[in-house]
């Protein structure tokens, strides 16, 4: 089975270098997260764009729109991204710099970090985002739930606000990113709801294999998250994604594959990414 990884990063976050080295044990490089893919079957990434001007200083309201993927020059064909967005720095000339971005081939969507930036999902702010997301055919995908940071606000990434933009917005197709984990069961109502929103399972746990495995085998743990998946009951709604370097390539595949009934792992893994990010289908099939 062919597997797109929907949510990955490759940003010189100090963070992302603190986890890799200290929790999750990855190679937290190009090579690195090239050979995980070569290692299991992973045919393509999809990168959220993300920069910080400062060591640790995400989320950084002096970053410029759009954020990329600073951690190497080149991306190989197997990485495309996401332009990452700051609310803070989305004057004219930065719409200007997205629209000049979407038309590169390995540019594939939008990304917002709901609760990393003060602003919900449906502030005013975000609309021009969402008019070039409709005008270019890209999704726009949202941080939801917990934050990777104490300084970010969870009011603004509680996912029942991601359904006015859903209601607002049909002509997009959006992304939840980490199905609005810890209010999954919130989230799986708006994506059940909303016929344009998907939900990816990425960043649902942290650390190497051996705390993967810990959290995987204890009884409470993934208990709401199992409940939330079953209560949507749209598993073609649900895309594979890692949150690299959070974990191990080989161990989240191992527990998405444990969440996921057998029969919809070809579109949890697979074709949902394609219908979601249409640009990709010319670089996998």
């Amino acid at each position: 089975m062919k597997i797109i990884d929907a949510h990955m990063h490759l940003s010189h976050i100090e963070e992302f270098k603190r986890t890799a080295a200290e929790d999750s044990f990855v190679d937290y490089s190009l090579e690195g997260i090239l050979q995980e893919y070569a290692d299991n079957g992973v045919v393509l990434g999809i990168g959220m764009g993300l920069t910080e001007t400062q060591k640790y200083g995400f989320p950084d309201a002096e970053a410029v729109t759009p954020m990329g993927l600073d951690l190497t020059d080149d991306l190989p064909p197997q990485l495309v991204y996401c332009l990452g967005i700051n609310p803070f720095k989305l004057d004219q000339a930065a719409l200007q710099r997205l629209e000049n971005d979407l038309q590169k081939p390995n540019v594939v969507g939008l990304k917002i970090y709901l609760g990393y930036y003060p602003f919900y999902a449906y502030d005013s702010v975000y609309d021009p985002v969402y008019a070039l997301a409709a005008t270019y055919q890209v999704p726009v995908v949202f941080h939801t739930g917990d934050t990777y940071s104490e300084r970010g606000l969870l009011k603004y990434s509680h996912p029942l606000a991601l359904d006015e933009v859903a209601v607002k917005h049909r002509d997009v197709n959006f992304m939840m990113a980490h199905f609005g984990d810890p209010w999954v069961l919130d989230g799986a109502e708006v994506v059940y709801k909303n016929r344009n929103m998907f939900a990816d399972l990425s960043g649902l746990m942290v650390g190497d294999a051996a705390n993967c495995q810990r959290l995987k085998e204890s009884p409470l743990f993934f208990s709401h998250l199992r409940h939330a998946i079953a209560y949507c009951d749209h598993y073609d709604k649900f895309l594979f994604g890692t949150d690299w370097p959070l974990a191990p390539v080989k161990s989240y595949i191992e527990f998405v594959q444990e969440l996921i009934p057998v029969a919809f792992h070809e579109d949890v893994f697979y074709q949902t990414a394609l219908k979601v990010f249409p640009k990709i289908k010319p670089l996998v099939e």
